[in-house]
């Protein structure tokens, strides 16, 4: 063999040694990886998502515009099933072209060995290339396992994801009899008010402090799922766990209510998934509190009527904004990356759909 076909075998093993690392990353190890340099699977599913976002902004009717967002998700795992079959083809295919001595008919170029790696990572060889050396078989054989691997891991991948996602969205869905849709922190405290529910607001707390804990173990290991948008108009599960964190904050800054353990625990792991979210985003932490004083003044204003003891505003207002920069500006700015439709005091505040009166598909007031 000439210096080609050796560099050509030593491209080969490059290549395959990057694939299989972002698949064990990605896909096997239960855990975000801690690199400085993001996985090639991350990247690519980063840039397809400013490109799909891209295109979805030229959809004016916003139920259209919302199902094309919808399907990213789904569309980046066959994306990346793409990609990493591609990659092992093209790895494989360089080892085999710096083999081609072994190998008959002998290859006649890369495409040829191309042709013949694909034909055995799927499996689909006709036999009209066969491997006759000791190098060119091993490289064969271990071509096949890597197609049986890679299915086996997407397979798993795909069942991981889905129970995941589905566990995310069952108290999304819940939470909308409690804070509306889009959901409002305020709007959650007033409806536990109005109905006389003082348990039932406890126990949502603990419930979304379980649920911030298992989203924080699934999308940091899994952060494909970020780009799953909840499958129910005027609802996002960014937005409710807003609101839930909202409704925490208020009761812990300006009402003096039994359930402030449960908020103070729910506020103190919500903390926490937004501070490794902002890792993964590799978003800037701002101190925007992201509500005006107006704003704070008439949800002060509501919390009393609904009946509830609040404290001396002026006071309070220092500790709610200090209490809501820790994830205020983090939250908007994910709600921004993923072209989530904005809720009372969570994305974009130049427009807010609970100020609107159109149907519930798209932006709506709340329930």
């Amino acid at each position: 063999m000439g210096a080609v076909q050796y560099l050509e075998i030593v491209a080969g093993l490059v290549v395959l040694l990057v694939i299989m690392h972002d698949l064990f990353q990605a896909v096997v190890l239960p855990r975000p990886s801690v690199y400085r340099l993001p996985l090639a699977s991350q990247l690519l599913v980063r840039q397809s998502w400013k490109v799909w976002r891209w295109v979805g902004r030229y959809r004016r009717n916003v139920a259209k515009r919302e199902h094309f967002l919808g399907t990213f998700g789904p569309a980046a795992l066959l994306i990346l099933l793409a990609f990493w079959s591609l990659s092992l083809m093209a790895g494989y295919a360089l080892i085999f072209d710096g083999l081609h001595d072994q190998i008959e008919p002998h290859t006649d170029g890369f495409w040829t060995s191309l042709y013949y790696s694909a034909g055995t990572l799927l499996p689909l060889s006709y036999g009209d290339i066969l491997p006759v050396g000791g190098g060119a078989r091993v490289a064969t054989i271990a071509e096949s396992a890597s197609g049986v691997i890679l299915v086996a891991l997407v397979i798993s991948l795909l069942f991981s994801l889905y129970q995941s996602f589905q566990s995310r969205e069952e108290l999304v869905v819940t939470l909308d009899a409690l804070a509306g849709a889009p959901p409002s922190g305020v709007q959650m405290l007033e409806t536990a008010a109005a109905d006389r529910m003082p348990n039932r607001l406890e126990a949502t707390f603990d419930e979304w402090r379980n649920w911030a804990a298992s989203v924080l173990e699934s999308h940091l290991a899994y952060p494909i799922l970020f780009y799953f948008r909840s499958s129910h108009d005027n609802e996002a599960w960014i937005n409710s766990f807003g609101a839930v964190m909202d409704a925490a904050t208020l009761v812990l800054s300006v009402t003096e209510h039994d359930s402030a353990g449960a908020a103070r625990l729910m506020s103190k792991i919500g903390d926490h998934l937004v501070e490794d979210a902002l890792w993964y985003f590799r978003i800037r932490s701002g101190d925007e509190v992201g509500v005006e004083r107006k704003e704070f003044e008439e949800a002060w204003g509501r919390l009393r009527e609904a009946g509830y003891l609040c404290r001396d505003p002026e006071p309070v207002r220092a500790e709610f904004s200090n209490l809501r920069r820790r994830y205020a500006s983090t939250l908007d700015q994910m709600v921004r990356w993923l072209a989530i439709a904005p809720a009372p005091w969570i994305g974009d505040r130049s427009y807010l759909p609970h100020q609107a009166s159109s149907p519930r598909r798209g932006p709506a007031a709340p329930r």
